[in-house]
């Protein structure tokens, strides 16, 4: 990969988890794919010594945001499934930030921002610790977890790329990633 961070630069992988993957509660279709995309970005932002974090969806096993208490989804990412793993060939760097969202039993907390490390800070925080300013973005899904990260990241005000090869959508409506990526662009982001 000949792609160099810029010193301002971090990258945020957003929720590739088994249940997002094919096989998994919550399939994305190619959820996969996107992975030996992020594991090059990861390894070159890692040895640029720029931030990783991964954000994951981390939920209870009883949740208004699943189908069976009043919401739209299918239970996934329930704390300590093997569904809420990450997929097993994500190769994130030691020293990758994770950071946990969705966490109480009335959240649905589709944006990384909404997420904290184990130790409290937010994402925003890791990220502005980390003299980010320029994020880069991928994983699942293009239409909601990734989106709602990437417009979050707008209002703070920092630059959001989106790294097109490295997102997959779950098009609950026919052209929703495609909306999304609309959505995101409209915002300010770039698309790359």
């Amino acid at each position: 990969m000949t792609f160099q961070p810029e010193p301002d630069s971090a990258l945020v992988i957003v929720d590739v988890q088994n249940d997002f993957c094919p096989g998994g509660a919550l399939a994305v279709a190619g959820g996969d794919e996107v992975v030996p995309i992020l594991n090059g970005f990861a390894r070159v932002f890692a040895e640029a010594g720029r931030p990783v974090v991964a954000t994951r969806d981390w939920h209870p096993s009883r949740t208004t945001h699943f189908k069976e208490f009043g919401g739209v989804w299918p239970a996934h990412c329930i704390i300590g499934s093997d569904g809420a793993e990450f997929h097993p060939d994500l190769e994130l760097p030691r020293e990758a930030v994770v950071v946990s969202k969705g966490m109480g039993e009335l959240e649905d907390s589709y944006s990384g921002f909404d997420a904290v490390h184990a130790d409290g800070r937010s994402l925003a925080q890791v990220l502005f610790e980390g003299g980010a300013r320029r994020v880069y973005v991928g994983g699942l899904a293009t239409d909601y977890c990734v989106k709602q990260t990437v417009l979050d990241g707008r209002k703070r005000g920092l630059e959001m790329i989106v790294l097109r090869d490295a997102v997959r959508g779950v098009d609950l409506q026919p052209g929703d990633a495609d909306r999304a990526l609309d959505e995101m662009a409209a915002a300010g982001a770039s698309l790359r």
